[in-house]
C-alpha cells in the first residue's frame, strides 16, 4: 500500500486539511476543513474532484482548537485506510529570522516557535497546536513546519528594515511579510501558465479574511504590504491594516487602553467588521442595504489600489497584477474595480473573462500594456511539496 502524505493548515478559527499521496506531483487523495471553532463548528470533506465525501457539526461549548484537531486527526486516520504516513506538514505563520526554508519539527524547533508568538498572536498558536497533539500521540511520525515567512527572507535589506534606532533592528524588529505559501504557490502556477509573465514583474494580490499584496520580480519576493506582523498594510476581515502609530498611542491616553486591549482591537474588531459594524465577510456586506457595509467595502477596495501603487514603485512598474484569495479568486466586482482604477499602470479588463468561474485566466484584454490574472492558490499543496521534499531522503516510518 503507497504512503501518503498529509498537510495541516490551521487558522485563528479553522483547521484546513488535505491528504495526498507520496509520489511524483503528490496527487490529492481529499481534503477538508472544519471551520466555525468556538462558533459553529462545522467539518466538510470533499474528494480530489471536489465532491462531498462527509459532512459533520458540533456544539460550539467546549469545541476549541485541541478539540477540532482531535476531529481532524480521527477523520484522516479512518479515510487513508491504513496507508503509512510518510510525514505531516503544517503551515506556521512566523519563522522569524531563523527560519527561511522548511524545516522537520522537534523539541527544540517547537521551544523556538513558541518564542514567535507574539509577533503572530491570531495564528502561531493555533498552528502550533496540531503539531503538539501529533508529537505527544504519534512521535514516530516525522513532521515539517513550512513558513510564511520564508518566502520574502530574500527581499532587499532595505524592503525589510524600519526607521527605527539600529538595536531595534538587530533585535528583528523588522518587516517580514506574510502569506508567503500562497505567493510561493502562484509564482510556481505563474510559470506554467504565462512564462513570461512569470519572469518579470508582477504585482500578487492575496486577497481573502487575511489580505496582503506581494511585489515580485522574476519570482521573487521583492516587498509586501505586511510587515513585521500580519496586522500591518491592507484593510481585512478583522484587522485593521496599517495605522498611524499615533492612534495606538491615542488610544492609550485617552481611552486607558493596554496592549492586549489594543491587540484584541486591531486583530478582531476592526477591518471590514468594525468599519461595517455588520460582518467580515465580504459577501454579507455586498447584501446587506446598511449603508456602512458598502463604505466598508469601498474602504476596502480603496486600501487595496493605493497599495497596488506602492508595490508598483517598488518594481519601478508593472508587467501584471494576479488575483488570489477568497475574495481574490470568487468576488468578479472587487476584481473590475481595482482594474479599473489601475489603468493608470496599463490594466485594461476583459468583462467577459472576469466573469466568476474558478479556472487560473487572464482576465486583460489582449493588447492590455499589464496583463490581469486570476490563480487560485494551493497553499496546501505548497506545503505537500516542501514536506516531501524534505522528507524524500529519510522517510518517517508510520
Amino acid at each position: 500500500m503507497s504512503a501518503c502524505l498529509a498537510v495541516l493548515n490551521a487558522g485563528s478559527s479553522s483547521l484546513k486539511f488535505a491528504v495526498y499521496e507520496a509520489a511524483p506531483g503528490e496527487p490529492l487523495l481529499f481534503k477538508g476543513q472544519l471551520d466555525g471553532i468556538g462558533v459553529s463548528p462545522r467539518l466538510v470533506l470533499k474528494d480530489a474532484e471536489g465532491r462531498p465525501l462527509e459532512e459533520r457539526t458540533w456544539p460550539a461549548e467546549g469545541f476549541d482548537h485541541a478539540a477540532a484537531t482531535h476531529e481532524v486527526l480521527n477523520t484522516v486516520i479512518q479515510r487513508i485506510d491504513g496507508r503509512p504516513v510518510l510525514g505531516v506538514g503544517h503551515r506556521v505563520v512566523h519563522g522569524g529570522r531563523t527560519y527561511a526554508q522548511p524545516v522537520r519539527i522537534d523539541a527544540s524547533v517547537i521551544a523556538a516557535l513558541r518564542e514567535l508568538e507574539p509577533l503572530a498572536p491570531l495564528h502561531q498558536p493555533h498552528n502550533l497546536a496540531p503539531i503538539e497533539a501529533i508529537a505527544q500521540g504519534a512521535p514516530h511520525i516525522a513532521q515539517v513546519a513550512c513558513f510564511d515567512t520564508a518566502f520574502h527572507r530574500g527581499q532587499p535589506p532595505m524592503a525589510q528594515m524600519f526607521a527605527l534606532p539600529r538595536r531595534f533592528h538587530e533585535a528583528g524588529v523588522q518587516r517580514y511579510g506574510f502569506h508567503g505559501l500562497s505567493y510561493e504557490f502562484v509564482a510556481s502556477r505563474l510559470r506554467e501558465l504565462a512564462p513570461e509573465l512569470a519572469s518579470g514583474r508582477v504585482i500578487v494580490a492575496h486577497l481573502g479574511n487575511g489580505a496582503s499584496l506581494c511585489a515580485i520580480q522574476d519570482g521573487r519576493s521583492m516587498a509586501s504590504t505586511m510587515g513585521f506582523t500580519a496586522v500591518d498594510g491592507l484593510m481585512m476581515g478583522t484587522r485593521s491594516g496599517s495605522l498611524d502609530p499615533g492612534v495606538l498611542i491615542h488610544l492609550m491616553d485617552a481611552y486607558g487602553m493596554d496592549a492586549r486591549a489594543l491587540e484584541d482591537l486591531v486583530y478582531k474588531r476592526s477591518g471590514l467588521l468594525g468599519v461595517s459594524g455588520v460582518s467580515s465577510d465580504m459577501r454579507a456586506l455586498r447584501s446587506s442595504p446598511d449603508p456602512h457595509a458598502a463604505e466598508a467595502v469601498g474602504l476596502f477596495l480603496y486600501r487595496v489600489v493605493r497599495e497596488i501603487g506602492s508595490m508598483a514603485a517598488a518594481l519601478g512598474g508593472i508587467d501584471g497584477l494576479v488575483f488570489t484569495g477568497g475574495i481574490g479568486e470568487n468576488d468578479a466586482q472587487a476584481r473590475e474595480d481595482i482594474v479599473r482604477s489601475c489603468r493608470w499602470l496599463g490594466l485594461e479588463l476583459d468583462e467577459a473573462a472576469n466573469r466568476p468561474g474558478g479556472a487560473a485566466r487572464r482576465i486583460s484584454r489582449d493588447g492590455s500594456a499589464a496583463a490581469a490574472w486570476v490563480v487560485p492558490t494551493d497553499e496546501e499543496r505548497m506545503i505537500a511539496r516542501h514536506t516531501a521534499s524534505l522528507l524524500s531522503t529519510a522517510p518517517a516510518s508510520a
